[in-house]
C-alpha cells in the first residue's frame, strides 16, 4: 500500500521523482526504490513525505483505496476522512460508522445538529461543538 500511495500522491501533486526526492533529501534512485517496493524509507523520511503531501503518516503507509469503505479514492488530506458509504433507512435514519464515532467522540445520547447547503450537501456537528463555536464567535465581537 505504501508504494501505491506514494506514487498516487506524487502524481496528484504533479511532482517528478527528482523533485520529490529533493524535497525529502534523498536521491531519485532511492525514491524510485520506495515506489517499486524495493526498499522502505525510515520514519523520518515517512514524516517528511507525509508533510509534503499534507497527509498523516498512518494514511501514507496504511491507506487502502481498494477497501470497499473508501470508495476507491486516494489518500485524504490530514484531518479529512472518508468513512465510507451508509444506507438511509426507511425512516431516514443512518448509522454513523464506528471510526467516525470514535474520532469525533460521538456517544449514545449525544445531540447532533444536521446542517445543509443545497449546493454542497449535508453536515453533522455535535451540539456541544456548535455551541462552543458560537460562544467563541460572540467573544470575538
Amino acid at each position: 500500500m505504501f508504494s501505491e500511495n506514494l506514487i498516487a500522491l506524487r502524481k496528484i501533486h504533479d511532482l517528478s521523482q527528482e523533485e520529490l526526492a529533493d524535497k525529502i533529501g534523498v536521491s531519485r534512485q532511492t525514491l524510485s526504490k520506495y515506489e517499486t517496493g524495493e526498499s522502505l524509507p525510515d520514519i523520518e523520511k515517512c514524516k517528511l513525505l507525509a508533510d509534503v503531501f499534507s497527509v498523516s503518516v498512518d494514511d501514507l503507509i496504511n491507506y487502502d483505496a481498494k477497501e470497499d469503505d473508501n470508495l476507491g479514492l486516494n489518500v485524504p488530506p490530514k484531518g479529512k476522512h472518508i468513512f465510507g458509504m451508509v444506507k438511509v433507512g426507511d425512516k431516514g435514519q443512518i448509522v454513523i460508522p464506528a471510526k467516525a464515532r470514535k474520532i469525533f467522540d460521538i456517544q449514545p445520547g449525544d445531540n447532533l445538529i444536521v446542517l445543509g447547503d443545497e449546493g454542497q450537501g449535508i453536515a453533522i456537528i455535535k451540539e456541544k461543538g456548535l455551541l462552543d463555536l458560537l460562544k467563541n464567535a460572540r467573544k470575538m465581537k
